[in-house]
């Protein structure tokens, strides 16, 4: 293979106490933690509330995350601690860097872990919420150092705030961040295709930081009473199963009211929603766009491209593994999609290139190149 090898999804446990270490010293009283209960099991919390269990993931054995909830339900205490059980690859960049080493990766795109279970539960609070996600960008800084240039940090932002966002853009810049994770959905009930976000994806091509999509916190894209009857809080059935809906209306919304075509720099990633929608979406969305225009005697807005040339541009999706890539590529061409083990999460891969590559064995070279890394290294403005 030629080419680095980039994995394009895997997370980063956050200690127990980052928040805390590196928040704005008058927010300490507002930082999310990972505090143990009266039985020994570990929570996220936030504010004395218990936001979610920490629970330590393996690849491929989500079975062992059902048998541990049962045990709490039960209340029976822990097997064992969290801390006895968090192997040092999970959560210290040095040592995910040798663990690179052994699965034969040149670098990874790390995002956070805990990150991606509280946002939505800050939504209230727009000082916590911004102050948490710095906190941890600053841990995320550090990270990024100490990979010696194999670990691409990815920062936690939000556009509810513009002027913070554009100070935090620079900062990461600073550090060498490249990357950040932001919701797929309305802002203050405004699409990201609002003028009023023009000067924030401005901000993003002048720190040359990409946003990315990602599994997360955030409000999700179909109606609440879909989702009636779902205890969980985080990754209801129907949500994993609509997963590429947000992401999927995100850039279609961009495309066709001309965000991408006013900010041809601006690069998006789309990781772990899925990608199996695209060719589809892809097909779907021109389709519609010249059906509208036919109707009505022109297009929604006068636009140089079809909304499928911008996607195909400035978008970089993220394929899992059993989502049969090469086929993908067949339909897509090789410059959209990107190798991604989604590591060490249950539903990730234990072995990211040996899993992967069986699902990829007669790639010609130029694809394989660009799908295990050279994708990447676009969206990361390599």
């Amino acid at each position: 293979m030629t080419g680095r090898i980039i994995d394009g999804d895997q997370h980063l446990h956050e200690p127990r106490t980052m928040w805390r270490d590196y928040i704005d010293p008058s927010l300490r009283d507002a930082a999310l933690a990972i505090e143990d209960d009266e039985l020994g099991y570990a929570w996220l919390t936030w504010r004395g509330a218990r936001l979610y269990p920490a629970e330590i993931q393996v690849p491929g054995k989500p079975s062992l995350i059902g048998k541990e909830r049962l045990r709490m339900e039960a209340r029976e205490p822990a097997e064992a601690s969290y801390d006895e059980l968090l192997p040092p690859e999970y959560t210290d960049p040095k040592a995910r860097v040798t663990a690179l080493d052994d699965f034969g990766l040149d670098a990874a795109v790390v995002f956070p872990n805990f990150g991606l279970l509280w946002e939505e539960s800050l939504s209230d609070d727009l000082p916590a919420l911004t102050g948490n996600m710095r906190a941890f960008n600053r841990w995320m800084a550090g990270v990024v150092s100490e990979g010696g240039g194999r670990l691409y940090g990815v920062a936690h932002v939000t556009m509810r705030d513009h002027e913070w966002l554009t100070q935090e853009l620079r900062a990461l810049a600073d550090a060498g961040i490249k990357l950040a994770m932001t919701a797929p959905a309305p802002v203050n009930g405004k699409a990201l295709s609002h003028p009023d976000f023009d000067p924030i994806w401005q901000a993003f091509c002048d720190a040359d930081v990409a946003p990315v999509f990602h599994v997360g916190a955030f409000r999700q894209p179909l109606d609440p009473a879909w989702y009636e009857g779902d205890p969980e809080p985080v990754d209801k059935l129907l949500g994993s199963a609509f997963l590429w809906v947000a992401p999927a209306v995100a850039v279609a919304n961009m495309a066709i009211h001309g965000t991408f075509e006013r900010f041809p720099q601006l690069r998006v990633g789309v990781v772990e929603l899925t990608a199996h929608w695209v060719p589809q979406f892809l097909l779907m969305l021109d389709g519609s766009w010249g059906f509208y225009a036919a109707r009505h005697g022109g297009p929604l807005k006068d636009l140089p491209l079809r909304p499928s040339e911008y996607i195909r541009r400035q978008v970089r999706v993220g394929a899992l593994a059993y989502e049969q890539p090469a086929g993908l590529i067949e339909l897509c061409g090789e410059d959209t999609f990107m190798f991604g083990s989604d590591w060490p999460h249950a539903e990730g891969i234990a072995d990211p290139i040996g899993t992967y590559e069986k699902m990829v064995p007669d790639l010609k070279a130029e694809a394989r190149a660009k799908l295990f890394g050279g994708n990447t290294e676009w969206l990361l403005g390599l």
